[in-house]
């Protein structure tokens, strides 16, 4: 990839050269045509009048061609799909969704984002489930993540929550094994995985990958609108995963407009109105980097970044990077040997430079993109140095 081409692309984003932005993990930002997709779509609907039959069928063609685009980026059938607003509300659908039984097992990783934890929490609360947690963290710098799981699953596992790409640490998981292993010790078990950091990152096919339920997001390395997410959940086990959420889009009914059944695939787990005009945002900004480059290339563009800004941290004696190696992500976290991390985030934030506070670990992450350039690391890296200088 020349630089040429890649300078050339980071046009189409009107806001890129404003900041230095290593915040994809959080939020990515978003090409001008993806914008004017947004806009174009709001008009639209305002145009045909919003709640008439034209908006009606404008409104699914939008939604088929998101459910589409993204089935393409992730090796899975548009079927498969449901569309969401967030990672978060897919994990709400996956774990709410099974008939929990008291005494069943759930276990999750201790590298789990706070609103997935809450909903276990609450989980084991009202049904009266056990919940354990598997150690992934020591696994960073060495150890096998996949005997660490499989020494942690018991006969009345139920359920495994884990993350593709851990959110603190950048660690990507083994998880075509660690599904492997966890299905193999039983065909109870269900394996959800929260794909906020992997989707937009790591070249996927959810079809071969075998995870139950892969929750995402499409607002953070793809780079689309805010507010739309999604989940898909195997077809194999599609009928178990009963609806928790349950609006008009859900079911189908009869003549007289009486529920009758639940809707086929994904659409099952949909409710009610949604902010369709966003979903051209998503549509656009996944046409947008595939026409760019192929998910590989992307994925490979993203580690070199990662990989040049770790080796570039290495430079500063007070800072220590969470990982011994390069990452395979493109999450680059670190720590300062003051533990002053909050004022550093603050005080790059003031200088137009943009990464993020992590309490757990206590650390900062910085998220390169394949948007990324050598410059606007080196920017971060002088900056940190300076900062600390002072």
């Amino acid at each position: 990839m020349t630089f040429d081409r890649i300078l050339t692309h980071r046009q189409e984003f009107p806001f890129l050269d404003q900041y230095a932005y290593f915040n994809y993990g959080g939020q990515g930002l978003m090409s001008r045509r993806a914008l004017e997709a947004v806009t174009q779509a709001q008009e639209t609907l305002q145009r045909i009048a919003p709640f008439s039959q034209a908006a009606y069928d404008y409104s699914l063609q939008l939604t088929d061609d998101l459910r589409r685009a993204i089935a393409g980026e992730l090796g899975a059938s548009p079927d498969s799909i449901t569309l969401t607003e967030d990672t978060t509300v897919g994990c709400n659908i996956a774990l709410w969704g099974l008939d929990w039984q008291a005494g069943d097992h759930l276990l999750i990783t201790d590298c789990e984002h706070q609103g997935v934890l809450a909903i276990v929490q609450e989980l084991q609360h009202r049904f009266g489930i056990e919940v354990s947690v598997c150690p992934l963290l020591p696994t960073l710098n060495g150890g096998d993540p996949v005997a660490t799981l499989v020494s942690h699953l018991r006969p009345n596992t139920r359920m495994v929550v884990l993350s593709h790409v851990l959110w603190n640490t950048g660690q990507v998981l083994p998880l075509e094994q660690m599904v492997a292993v966890c299905h193999s010790h039983s065909d109870r078990v269900r394996i959800l995985v929260d794909a906020a950091q992997s989707v937009g990152v790591l070249p996927l096919n959810l079809t071969t990958l075998g995870a139950d339920y892969y929750a995402f997001t499409c607002h953070k390395w793809w780079c689309g609108s805010a507010g739309v997410g999604g989940i898909y959940v195997r077809p194999e086990v599609r009928e178990e995963l009963r609806p928790t959420f349950i609006g008009w889009r859900s079911i189908r009914t009869n003549a007289q407009g009486k529920p009758i059944a639940w809707e086929g695939g994904g659409k099952r787990y949909e409710v009610a109105t949604s902010a369709v005009a966003l979903y051209p945002g998503v549509t656009t900004a996944i046409h947008v980097q595939q026409k760019f480059a192929s998910a590989v290339e992307r994925y490979e563009m993203i580690c070199d970044r990662s990989r040049y800004l770790w080796q570039q941290l290495q430079t500063i004696p007070q800072v220590k990077t969470l990982r011994s190696t390069p990452p395979e992500s493109g999450l680059v976290s670190f720590q300062m040997t003051s533990g002053q991390h909050k004022a550093l985030v603050t005080a790059l934030e003031a200088e137009g430079i943009l990464v993020r506070l992590l309490l757990d670990p206590n650390c900062v992450r910085a998220c390169t993109h394949y948007l990324t350039v050598e410059a606007e690391i080196d920017r971060l890296v002088g900056a940190i140095a300076a900062i600390i200088d002072r």
